[in-house]
């Protein structure tokens, strides 16, 4: 009987976790590690492709854990250490040694806000996973994020730009991490089924986007990310408006009624 508790005991303390998908976070972290490596070394191209990379190991640990139904609690939380790194440290790392250096405390500190706010948005991201509504996220995500930052960097080096003390680096640094705080819905596109049936018109729609990109890779797809973030804080600010317009209205329509506002929103009750 003792034999027996004590194997019960062992049991309860060991802990099992799915590998395949825990292999994919761990190359989403090796990559991000390299990211780093290499800005120090000051090949900030090939820093950026890491990250590149590592969204991809991001994008594919996730597919994996669905599909195999290996999804778990220590998977969530792996992962989110994992883009710690890579859509964080990494990224900060690389815009603070590839254009924010002339900047000194204000470039190091922007740096900072940056990687700062993706760990409050991984953290708050962990909190909120069962009560948000699946098809938005709240923020920009930091793969997004980070993905905007390599493709910044792949794109001046299509076109000759030099960031070293660029002001414009500078501001999307501190603006990255902003959105990532804020309270913006983004759009996760984790609704669209592929396996279905689609309206025919989406095709020529993903074939047109497939093109763009492709003309000029290095460019268009820092283009295609940027407009992602900006769209959607753009959206993110004109909604409040949007409330606040239509609460005008409301409040002009109880006025002319002669009801209260409250009763005109609340309705008829049971």
């Amino acid at each position: 009987m003792l034999q027996r508790r004590n194997g019960d005991v062992s049991e309860r303390r060991g802990m099992h976790i799915y590998i395949l998908p825990n292999l994919f976070t761990t190359g989403n972290m090796f990559c991000g590690f390299l990211s780093m490596i290499k800005s120090l070394e000051g090949d900030f191209l090939l820093a950026a492709y890491f990250i590149v990379a590592a969204a991809v190991f991001d994008a594919l640990d996730g597919r994996v854990a669905r599909f195999t139904q290996a999804t778990s609690k220590f998977g969530m939380e792996y992962d989110s250490l994992s883009d710690l790194i890579s859509f964080g440290v990494a990224p900060a790392f690389l815009m603070y040694l590839w254009a924010l250096r002339p900047f000194e405390r204000i470039g190091y500190l922007a740096a900072f806000m940056y990687m700062a706010c993706t760990a409050l948005r991984l953290a708050r991201f962990n909190v909120q996973a069962a009560s948000v509504e699946k098809k938005f996220f709240q923020g920009l995500p930091s793969p997004m994020a980070g993905g905007i930052v390599a493709t910044s960097v792949t794109a001046a080096y299509a076109t000759g730009f030099d960031p070293l003390g660029n002001i414009y680096a500078l501001s999307m640094t501190a603006l990255l991490g902003f959105v990532m705080v804020s309270n913006f819905r983004y759009r996760s596109f984790k609704e669209l089924d592929f396996r279905h049936r689609k309206p025919f018109f989406g095709l020529i729609i993903g074939l047109c986007i497939l093109i763009f990109i492709a003309i000029k890779p290095e460019v268009h797809l820092f283009i295609a990310f940027i407009s992602y973030a900006v769209l959607g804080a753009v959206l993110g600010v004109l909604s409040p408006a949007r409330r606040k317009i239509s609460q005008v209205i409301v409040a002009e329509s109880a006025r002319r009624h002669g009801l209260s506002q409250e009763a005109l929103e609340d309705g008829p009750k049971e």
